[in-house]
């Protein structure tokens, strides 16, 4: 039987889709490998979001291609977004030796491709159906470190925003059930290591609407709490600031168990271009949550996301945005050039920004986040916190790398941690000792 290795691109998402990929490869008898060691079967998993990701997903495509070349691997297999965005297109010209190309609908049914592979394959099998959603039965090979791992609650996207390619690449949303979503977290959880969930989807906050005809996620989240299990943090991911409700926030301010972290993307402030976003949201709306979240949730950390340079931008909408960030304070910032996605709505819209204007933009933006961060950041200083301990400072004696409550993995900062018998996947009480922009200097107490 072939060894498999694979190449992850884009968001957690993706790599639990990854997960499921190997997982089912695994249970059909393929031996898993990292590709760098050498691997009969490479597959990349690729992300196709915004134009950087594709070009990021070209040019790994095409260093496997150089592997194939060198004989260290003998089949290349894409997946994935940019597979189910270009469908045939991705095994043409220079792309022409990838063997077999799948979307990302085609998950369960890439043991069957890679059984029948013959030298010389130049197969496309992307489902133009998208309805795959994966369960508690869907095998999973973990590519997280065994204290945290990710949960999908649902998948595609019924939101429609203007400038998202997001329901061509997924389908329209479509929720796992509850009792799904618990199972899974049983079987994660049995050998007693982990220790955080992080909850994900396009939107989480819309779970359940359309399998119960509500939105349930505030259920879901305490009857996950209520389980007799190692998890101690359970982090909420991806939310839409639209589909928030009371009954959600007092669950996350209730449930000792759930993160007071919450990932809030706003997109933008300007009632304009959030009207031209189809974010069906508005600027007293946003801030109106925020107030309530704050108020409501004490210590709670809001990270969000910010499009700089959508259609029609002025400099006044730019200033706007620039004033409201100032005044709220957001603890962790993510911002994105605009990128044109010839499927969208917002492609066809007049006044499209320069890219030299959207890149001065976004480092004004991103200037006033770093003070903003730094700032923030001394405030904890000589405090003590809880911290799980992710992984060693490799070269250093009794030096880790850590994440507080309010560090998502991945995506935010952390802290680094001096102390004596430290342990990889375990929480420890440490006191800030000093502080840098985006990260903690901590010692264990």
């Amino acid at each position: 039987m072939y060894s498999v290795g694979i190449i992850t691109l884009g968001c957690s998402r993706n790599l639990l889709d990854s997960e499921i990929i190997l997982g089912s490869l695994k249970r059909s008898g393929f031996k898993i490998v990292n590709v760098e060691d050498g691997a009969d079967v490479c597959i990349v998993n690729t992300c196709a979001f915004v134009k950087d990701a594709r070009e990021e997903s070209m040019d790994v495509i095409l260093d496997a291609i150089q592997l194939k070349r060198v004989g260290k691997v003998k089949h290349l297999v894409v997946c994935g977004c940019l597979s189910q965005l270009y469908k045939e297109k991705v095994a043409e010209g220079p792309l022409r030796e990838v063997d077999l190309v799948l979307g990302t609908n085609d998950f369960p049914k890439i043991s069957l491709f890679l059984k029948t592979l013959k030298k010389g394959d130049n197969r496309t099998a992307v489902s133009t159906r998208l309805n795959y959603l994966y369960d508690e039965n869907s095998p999973r090979f973990l590519l997280t470190p065994r204290h945290y791992a990710y949960v999908k609650v649902s998948e595609g996207c019924s939101n429609f925003c203007s400038y998202c390619i997001i329901s061509h690449l997924r389908g329209n949303f479509r929720s796992r059930s509850i009792e799904s979503i618990i199972e899974e977290v049983n079987k994660l959880s049995k050998t007693g290591a982990l220790k955080e969930i992080n909850l994900i989807g396009q939107d989480t906050t819309s779970f359940g609407i359309d399998r119960y005809g509500k939105i349930v996620f505030p259920e879901l989240l305490r009857k996950l709490c209520r389980l007799k299990n190692s998890v101690r943090w359970i982090r909420i991911l991806y939310t839409h600031p639209a589909h928030y409700t009371d009954e959600l926030i007092r669950a996350i301010r209730d449930e000792d168990k759930i993160c007071k972290y919450l990932d809030l993307p706003i997109q933008h402030i300007s009632d304009r271009i959030l009207k031209r976003m189809d974010r069906h949201t508005t600027k007293i709306d946003i801030m109106a949550l925020v107030e309530k979240l704050r108020k409501n949730i004490p210590n709670i950390v809001l990270r969000t996301s910010i499009i700089v340079g959508f259609p029609g931008e002025s400099d006044r909408d730019f200033g706007e945005l620039l004033e409201f960030l100032r005044q709220t304070r957001f603890d962790r910032l993510g911002a994105f050039l605009y990128s044109r996605e010839k499927l969208t709505k917002a492609s066809e819209f007049s006044g499209q920004i320069p890219e030299g204007v959207k890149k001065a933009r976004y480092d004004e933006l991103m200037k006033l986040q770093q003070q903003i961060s730094s700032e923030i950041n001394r405030s904890f200083l000589g405090r003590e916190m809880d911290i799980l301990i992710d992984e060693k400072v490799e070269g250093e004696r009794d030096k880790f790398l850590g994440r507080t409550q309010g560090d998502a993995p991945e995506v935010d900062g952390g802290v680094y941690l001096t102390g004596n018998g430290l342990k990889i996947g375990e929480f420890c009480l440490a006191k800030i000792v000093d502080t840098l922009e985006y990260d903690l200097v901590g010692e264990a107490a």
